[in-house]
């Protein structure tokens, strides 16, 4: 059965290199770098360099997305180049034969000659083909799929999963792959889709694979728009644009590593400018190159819906959070501190709560099941304390995911728990590890106390997790550090601390599964992928268990 039969009607390793100001770089001239970020046949102009993309399917709609380069100097952040009218088209077939809606948009410097077109009208649970044109050219032409009718009985839906790929760390095979697989109604980035460090900066394992563009780090508009269209002439991520729509979400590497609202770990300020000149600049980069529809001017909180089966309600925890804290001072319990914000929270609380969906799916950018340390040995524990942003001393606390703002995590369990809402599905990234969780109420007397939610977290695609940082065999740190971590972390049914790779979630009535794959070497650009485990969470139960075959 072909998958359109099957519907019915932090994180981070940081490390410190302050002993440069990169912010002269930043207003280096901008001639190599620009060069660096587009092909070469940048001259057989107007040109779609950057291929085409859609996203936020809705049941009537779908947001259309591509970047015109008119003229030879008109790359990614130049400011350069004339207004061109762009025309696009959606048809019912690939020979664009039973054409459904077209229409035109102007590209202009002023959005770095990115367009985008919401298309409505258009029919519920359908695949289309789509295409844009300029001046006698025709973009590739790509597949997209609308959302089921919201009251639409919808049989199965299934979604690629992603986060966290660093350009230089590695290839995106796991793109690849998940293009191939032609059977997504959609597929979820959770954040991390660009990189902001300077070549060499950031873990590749000590070996860039492929430098950045621009090579220092972003401070500028011109520069996210650089690495943003950089990221966007892989030839692996255009592949999986171009066969289904992406629902994506920001982290902080969309800014910079561990971003909050006021700034980051990874900006000195008035050295590299002031954080609401870098953090506005970031989000119309990506506003601008991304197939995101905004609910809200300036975040990525909003809501899907397909069909009766699922409602996804998707996060932003960088707009609005406190300022990471220190462990130990107890300044982690202060409910004055929040990682959504009061709004967001609410929102998602009232959102939670009024869904007549059988499955409630939250895209989540940071692991919101608690997590300790335990007794692991120093030399698994430091190398573990940097990848997650701990402190050396081993204190069990990531503040930068959920444990370090434990009254918004509290104040969400116990509504949960409260209004007995049911099948809640946190799918998570940014840890650049693959993890299967219960989500427990009180993690200290768990599994004597009840398990709220579940949650599922995808490994990174290449950005290094344990056994890349400590440089030994792929399977090594996970045989040894997976039964300490899951001894102190009761709720937790399985984690994989070392590959690479991607998920799907395929969702039924009755279930939701995840289904993990890994890459045979991210440095490879033939990279195979395999299937590792999968994990599924019946409904009604808001646990994990294991289950042993992929969909």
């Amino acid at each position: 059965m072909t998958s359109r039969q099957r519907t019915a009607d932090s994180n981070s390793l940081s490390p410190r290199r302050r002993t440069v100001v990169k912010a002269a770089a930043a207003t280096a001239v901008l001639a190599a770098p620009l060069a660096a970020a587009i092909p070469a046949r940048a001259a057989e102009a107007p040109a779609f360099l950057h291929g085409v993309a859609s996203g936020d399917p809705l049941p009537d709609g779908i947001l259309l997305w591509t970047r015109v380069t008119p003229t030879a100097e008109a790359v990614p952040g130049s400011g350069l180049g004339p207004d061109t009218e762009v025309a696009w088209t959606v048809a019912k077939d690939k020979a664009f034969t039973n054409v459904v809606a077209k229409g035109s948009v102007t590209a202009t410097a002023a959005s770095d000659h990115t367009v985008k077109a919401d298309v409505r009208g258009l029919a519920p649970a359908t695949d289309y083909w789509f295409r844009f044109s300029a001046g006698g050219t025709d973009s590739p032409a790509a597949r997209t799929r609308t959302a089921p009718a919201a009251d639409a009985t919808v049989t199965n839906l299934r979604f690629g999963v992603v986060s966290c790929a660093n350009w230089e760390a590695g290839y995106f095979s796991s793109y690849r792959h998940l293009a191939a697989r032609g059977d997504l109604d959609a597929w979820l980035h959770l954040g991390d889709y660009i990189y902001e460090y300077g070549t060499g900066e950031y873990g590749t394992r000590d070996t860039v694979v492929r430098p950045h563009a621009p090579t220092h780090e972003i401070l500028t508009l011109a520069d996210y728009r650089i690495r943003h269209g950089k990221y966007k002439t892989d030839p692996d991520l255009k592949a999986l644009h171009a066969v289904a729509p992406v629902v994506a979400i920001w982290d902080d590497h969309e800014f910079a590593n561990d971003a909050w609202s006021g700034g980051a770990e990874n900006h000195t300020e008035g050295a590299e400018g002031a954080w609401t000149a870098r953090q506005a600049a970031a989000k119309q980069a990506y506003f601008e190159w991304m197939p995101v529809r905004p609910a809200l001017a300036g975040t990525t909180y909003r809501r899907l819906r397909f069909g009766k089966l699922a409602d996804l309600s998707l996060l932003d925890l960088r707009s609005f959070r406190s300022q990471q804290v220190a462990v130990g001072n107890g300044s982690v319990d202060d409910p004055d501190r929040t990682i959504t914000g009061r709004a967001q929270l609410d929102w998602l609380k009232a959102g939670l709560k009024s869904s007549d969906t059988t499955w409630r799916l939250v895209g989540n950018s940071v692991m919101i099941s608690p997590f300790a340390i335990g007794s692991l040995s120093a030399d698994l524990l430091k190398p573990l304390a940097e990848l997650l942003g701990l402190p050396k001393e081993g204190l069990a606390l990531n503040t930068d995911q959920w444990d370090g703002y434990t009254d918004d995590r509290r104040e969400l369990l116990a509504h949960l728990r409260s209004n007995a809402i049911r099948n809640t599905v946190f799918l998570t990234g940014d840890i650049h590890m693959a993890w299967a969780n219960d989500v427990p109420v009180d993690a200290g007397t768990y599994p004597l106390s009840a398990s709220a939610a579940t949650e599922f977290v995808v490994t990174s695609v290449t950005s290094d997790n344990l056994d890349d940082l400590l440089k030994v065999p792929e399977g090594t740190v996970t045989a040894l550090a997976a039964p300490v971590i899951q001894l102190a972390n009761r709720h937790v049914h399985w984690v994989d601390t070392d590959r690479h790779g991607y998920g799907v979630l395929d969702i039924t009535a009755d279930r939701a599964q995840m289904d993990y794959y890994v890459l045979s070497d991210k440095t490879k650009a033939n990279a195979t992928s395999s299937w590792a485990r999968s994990y599924r969470t019946r409904t009604g139960t808001q646990k994990v268990e294991r289950t042993y075959s992929p969909v």
